[in-house]
């Protein structure tokens, strides 16, 4: 893969990225020492050795001039790898909350455009104690899923096995630049097609946008470009006790979860209910699997209303699980989190000079991105140290202060909360508030029928 044209929804967030809202996405892994381990310093030289071997991370995106207004990922010829990776030693004190309050810091900041947008920072405390390690990629690099399968390479499991980015694209052949009339018709067959397509999914994404928009003016407050991170791990058995008590999915309960946390968090702080329900985008991931590293984003959403405003903890599950089931059924080319699918119709030049007016929409289509980010199911290590907990987080949207990240490993779902740091200052509270919906939700929906055991 040495070159690569940037596929149209990667082109768009490319061009989405500005100074206060850069397009990164993120993980916050935390390690506990192995006896005899690596030092900081062996850490950090593994680390750059791995990410060195990924190929994918040597790209960077250049722009081109046909398609007009198109860009083309190319290998950095002068990649070094030393410029991506970098040790942050930690002053004393809680380990966990300090590392928490740098990544924040360190997800401010965009990544520099001219080399391979990724970043990794090793944090360190203490010497033999945990470590934790911060992966930044762009999201124009990679959407969820495709991240994960291009951070994994740094794992001792999957390092080992070499089978992580280091595919090559499929590569597509040259067209010719004279074509017979029937390949002619095709093509103007195949555009018409495209056309039509762009218009139904746009139709419905202007249908399903708000022009007066009246959610929680905490989760769209003006942009400070400052960012806080906060964490919360929730039981997966709980969720799942919760999910064979009222059917559904674990994603229906998590969903509950965020809005039974965000009421509680309102009341809290002593805020009125809105108006309306705050809207979440729900991505949906539309990756085939076996697809290479460099095939894009592929992803489109579901948008949801938080029953913020219902009182009832089991009554907004059961609106959460009826909302999915209607999405599910009219499927994720309707509606504003369609958003995606038409940015993929649109041509380069569309991107380029579209998206930064794009970028200013988003408050009326949704009020908070809630994600889910599927890890591998294995236990993990780095340098024989274990991976203990990790922690997704999804950039902000223009004029949003929240995004929600969730991810299942070893038996728990660790979520991590992104935030504009001065519309959220009390981020921890609303992290605190999500464990003790969960512990509600399983309260209401133990029965002694269903052999739901006392915690």
């Amino acid at each position: 893969m040495s070159t690569e044209l940037l596929a149209p929804l990667d082109l768009a967030f490319w061009h989405l990225e500005s100074v206060g809202h850069p397009m990164h996405l993120g993980a916050l892994a935390f390690f506990a020492p192995a006896p005899g381990g690596r030092s900081g310093d062996g850490v950090l030289d593994l680390l750059a050795t791995r990410a060195a071997a990924i190929r994918r991370l040597r790209m960077r995106v250049r722009d081109v001039l046909l398609p007009v207004g198109g860009a083309r990922w190319t290998v950095a010829k002068d990649f070094d790898v030393r410029r991506h990776v970098h040790h942050v030693r930690l002053p004393d004190g809680d380990f966990a909350t300090e590392a928490a309050g740098i990544a924040g810091e360190l997800m401010e900041r965009p990544l520099e455009r001219g080399l391979p947008p990724w970043e990794m920072y090793l944090l360190t405390g203490e010497s033999g104690g945990p470590f934790a390690v911060l992966v930044k990629l762009h999201h124009a690099l990679a959407d969820g899923m495709r991240a994960v399968a291009i951070g994994a390479g740094i794992f001792d499991q999957i390092a080992d096995a070499r089978t992580v980015g280091v595919k090559r694209a499929r590569t597509v052949p040259p067209r010719p630049w004279f074509t017979g009339p029937s390949q002619v018709a095709g093509f103007a067959r195949g555009r018409m097609e495209e056309l039509g397509r762009a218009l139904g999914v746009g139709a419905s994404v202007v249908r399903a946008s708000r022009l007066d928009p009246r959610g929680m003016t905490a989760l769209t407050a003006g942009s400070s470009g400052t960012r806080r991170l906060g964490t919360a791990v929730l039981d997966l058995e709980d969720v799942q006790r919760v999910r064979r008590a009222v059917g559904g999915t674990a994603n229906d309960v998590l969903l509950a979860v965020v809005a039974g946390g965000l009421r509680r968090w309102l009341d809290e702080r002593g805020e009125q209910l809105p108006a309306a329900d705050p809207r979440a985008l729900v991505p949906v991931s539309q990756r085939r699997p076996g697809s290479p590293p460099g095939s894009g984003n592929k992803f489109s959403a579901y948008l949801l209303e938080l029953p913020v405003s219902d009182p009832d903890p089991r009554s907004r599950l059961d609106a959460v699980r009826t909302a999915m089931n209607r999405n599910k059924a009219a499927g994720p080319s309707r509606g504003a989190g369609a958003l995606a699918v038409l940015a993929d119709q649109l041509p380069p030049l569309a991107h380029r000079f579209g998206a930064p007016l794009a970028g200013g929409a988003a408050r009326m289509l949704f009020d908070v991105l809630v994600t889910s980010v599927p890890l591998p199911r294995s236990a993990l290590s780095l340098g024989g140290c274990p991976l203990r907990e990790v922690y997704p987080m999804a950039p902000l949207a223009r004029g949003q202060s929240l995004a929600i990240a969730m991810s299942t490993y070893d038996g728990r779902v660790h979520v991590g909360l992104v935030a504009d740091a001065k519309a959220l200052p009390d981020l921890d509270r609303l992290a605190r508030n999500l464990g003790e919906e969960l512990v509600e939700l399983l309260d209401l929906t133990r029965d002694a029928s269903l052999d739901i055991p006392a915690r």
